[in-house]
């Protein structure tokens, strides 16, 4: 199975099937469009950074907005609510959080999670492999509440996303400051990397990507 980040909230998980979430159209924030074609494509909210599923779909994509337990080909999906802000969505509205499997690997993408997690929230969502989190603040959780998310949720990787990076004209801030609080082991994997359910780590990881 293949990861690849195509910048932002983005990323492309591929084995004979090609899933992509969140997909930017690139060019409204400043980055390069995802060049992908995802077989299943999963939205969290409907926002223009996150919902260009024209940019990526190609006759037959499935598309996911909602939060319904569904099977497409060997993926398990089922999203869990949440939302995109700290005061029940009045700012800017419902988020919905993806937990899917795909080769006995379990993923959760958390979307434009923009407050922090209680219990019963942590206990809907299980557990969990590999995290993508999102850590830049302002329109999402930052750096702070983004670790105490981690470490409720206690996955074997963390891969931050949703964070500052060169020509992004969001302004939210960059990756330092998430990595400043890190304590545990830090992998540059570059813009994608190959994984197998064998090979997840014992004690958890940071892994960085980049484009």
């Amino acid at each position: 199975m293949r990861i690849r980040w195509h910048g932002h909230s983005c990323f492309e998980i591929t084995n004979e099937i090609t899933l992509v979430t969140d997909p930017p159209d690139g060019k409204s924030i400043g980055i390069s469009v995802p060049e992908v074609a995802g077989d299943v494509i999963l939205v969290s909210h409907d926002h223009y950074d996150h919902n260009s599923v024209k940019t990526v779909e190609k006759e037959g994509s499935k598309v996911v907005t909602d939060g319904r337990k569904r099977n497409i080909s060997d993926i398990e999906i089922r999203g869990i609510d949440s939302f995109h802000d700290e005061v029940e969505g009045a700012k800017r509205g419902k988020n919905i959080m993806y937990k899917f499997t795909m080769d006995e690997i379990k993923f959760c993408h958390l979307g434009d999670l923009g407050h922090e997690l209680d219990g019963e929230t942590v206990g809907k969502i299980g557990d969990v492999d590999i995290l993508f989190v999102p850590i830049g603040g302002t329109f999402t959780v930052d750096d702070k509440q983004a670790w105490k998310v981690i470490n409720l949720i206690k996955p074997k990787i963390v891969v931050p996303m949703h964070y500052k990076i060169g020509g992004l004209l969001l302004p939210i801030t960059g990756i330092d400051p998430f990595l400043e609080k890190n304590k545990f082991k830090v992998l540059r994997v570059g813009s994608e990397i190959d994984i197998e359910q064998e090979d997840l780590p014992e004690d958890l990881e940071v892994w960085i990507f980049t484009l």
